[in-house]
């Protein structure tokens, strides 16, 4: 339904076939995928999509809410004719995602925008209690080199929790990404099952947060994102949840 490919630094999905309540979670989620790589912007062709129901449009402002808070990547609609961008702006999507009648156009829109400087680091963990330790491991020599040692204590409890989660409630192996930008960190984990994270974990004696609920407590703000592979929990820590 979608291939994709980079022009000028930005993520260009054409998407084809049909866009209806069978493919709109596809869509979705392939459009938030390419938004965690960070391009500059993800462009979406829809010239070759058929859209029954103009309801289905919304499929662009859910996958625009999904990344809004992180990772903050624009999300761009191209379509050649006029009457498909009329039917776009008819069904209220251009108020969140603008519209543009090619990607040389959307490129051109996004102009001089760049994205603050941002250090990346990945890492693949194995699928077990060992992932744990190696987690902590990776955040403290990657935040240190980064300049960032004041942020590692707070930070290898997030990133513990964020597995160990992991660990407890899916059977696959969970991968690790970290982010610095200015004066923030963002810890990212990654696993291959669909169920949203709840927050059922019980609290321990003298009213104790486990779970979760720690990720709530010490960071900015966190969060969840669909991938058509399962789903990534990200949290932002800033100088204010300094330990």
């Amino acid at each position: 339904m979608v291939s994709t490919h980079s022009y000028r630094g930005a993520s260009v999905l054409a998407a084809c076939g049909t866009l209806d309540s069978a493919t709109y979670r596809t869509l979705r989620d392939t459009i938030i995928k390419a938004a965690l790589d960070e391009p500059m912007a993800v462009i979406v062709d829809v010239d070759d999509l058929a859209v029954p129901a103009g309801s289905a449009w919304a499929v662009f402002t859910s996958a625009r809410w999904h990344v809004d808070r992180w990772p903050e990547i624009p999300i761009i609609v191209v379509c050649s004719h006029a009457m498909g961008r009329a039917a776009i702006a008819r069904n209220g999507i251009t108020r969140y995602v603008p519209v543009y009648a090619s990607v040389d156009d959307a490129m051109a829109a996004l102009g001089s925008y760049s994205r603050r400087h941002r250090r990346r680091a990945r890492a693949a963990l194995p699928q077990g209690p060992e992932s744990l330790r190696r987690s902590r491991e990776l955040v403290e020599c990657w935040l240190t080199a980064w300049s960032k040692a004041e942020l590692v204590a707070v930070s290898k409890i997030i990133v513990t929790t964020l597995v160990e989660n992991v660990l407890q409630h899916t059977d696959g192996p969970p991968s690790l990404r970290l982010e610095s930008k200015d004066d923030t960190v963002v810890i990212a984990v990654e696993d291959g099952c669909r169920t949203p994270p709840a927050l059922r974990e019980t609290r321990l004696a003298a009213d104790m947060p486990t779970g979760l609920r720690i990720v709530g407590l010490l960071t900015r703000l966190w969060g969840t994102l669909p991938t058509p592979s399962g789903k990534t929990i990200w949290a932002v820590i800033g100088p204010e949840n300094r330990l």
